[in-house]
């Protein structure tokens, strides 16, 4: 009975403070056609604080969708161009000596921001993705010998081109592992694409207005902490994760061939937070199956090292994915 009137109260909590949600991504619709699932994929990073990475063709509409995002929630936002000369120093700050006083000051580079989309993320060197490592794990910077804290929320939002691979440098595994998702961008259906060929006929896009404060949304992060995760659906959890590093003890034994190495704990942490952000969206106060369902290619699919064997058959992560979730039981 307890646990009744518990669920109630955080139900009624949620639905209260996850209006905030609508507004944010009914704003967004005004500029962007389409790209729900990126749009909410967005909102679910933002309420779990949890870094995001975008992977399409360019001209889908990645760097308009969270810099609207941006504008809608009252974010400062910078746009940071990875290039292969890119300098630590470009990204964090560096020190600068002031002639009239002698010392050295700290000059904080641009990504002081809430929102800070790296586009082209893979096209920087080792050493500029080792100092963004730091800043998306222990969100603060270190410019010579002091530490600075970044603004909170700090969010990386990068973005990366599956085709084009010359001129770039891969992630390190430990970086991509910090992705609380991998977003896969897809094209616009028929209708929407006719839709912006109208709404970009004059070349104008709407203004887009602020519709929610950065305290508004450390509420609802607040308020998705208190969703519930029933006991069945956290076994249910470590089970898929399990799966992918031991696939023959789940029954699995064909992956056996096709994973190298399966996901860390953090997978296993994401995908519990992604499902309580996802079920607050659609305001409920409990997680269910269909929640994890919905958000575990996003967690997963960038956790997974396939062997040589899965790629000469042409097996993506995704196809990996479907088969862990076809198969472990759900509660």
């Amino acid at each position: 009975m307890n646990r009744n009137i518990d669920i109630h109260a955080i139900t009624e909590r949620v639905q209260q403070e996850s209006l905030v949600v609508d507004r944010i991504a009914q704003e967004m619709e005004r500029v962007i056609v389409g790209q729900r699932a990126m749009v909410e994929r967005l909102l679910i990073g933002l309420l779990c604080n949890g870094h995001i990475l975008l992977e399409g063709v360019p001209g889908l509409a990645k760097t308009l969708t969270i810099s609207t995002l941006a504008r809608a929630i009252r974010a400062s936002f910078r746009r940071l161009q990875f290039t292969p000369d890119l300098l630590p120093a470009d990204l964090t700050g560096t020190m600068i000596y002031q002639q009239h006083t002698g010392q050295f000051v700290a000059k904080k580079g641009p990504v002081f921001a809430n929102l800070i989309l790296a586009d082209e993320i893979n096209r920087a060197p080792a050493k500029v993705q080792s100092a963004l490592l730091e800043c998306m794990q222990e969100r603060q910077v270190t410019i010579g010998e002091e530490s600075y804290p970044l603004d909170d929320p700090f969010l990386v939002l990068a973005t990366q081109n599956p085709i084009e691979q010359e001129g770039t440098y891969p992630l390190p595994e430990a970086q991509i592992d910090r992705f609380m998702l991998k977003v896969r961008v897809t094209y616009p259906t028929r209708q929407e694409e006719r839709q912006i060929l109208e709404r970009m006929a004059d070349d104008r896009l709407d203004e887009v207005s602020p519709v929610a404060g950065l305290a508004e949304i450390r509420r609802a992060r607040d308020a998705v902490k208190l969703v519930y995760t029933d006991d069945k659906i956290k076994d249910y959890i470590v089970d898929l994760v399990q799966a992918t590093r031991e696939p023959a003890a789940a029954g699995l034994a064909d992956l056996g061939a096709l994973i190298q190495y399966g996901s860390s704990p953090r997978a296993t942490l994401y995908l519990a937070r992604a499902a309580r952000a996802h079920a607050f969206i659609r305001r409920r106060g409990y997680v269910t199956p269909e929640d994890v369902k919905a958000v575990g290619a996003d967690v997963l699919r960038h956790r997974l090292v396939l062997t040589y064997e899965a790629e000469a058959e042409e097996i993506d992560a995704d196809r990996v994915v479907q088969r862990l979730f076809d198969h472990v039981e759900v509660p």
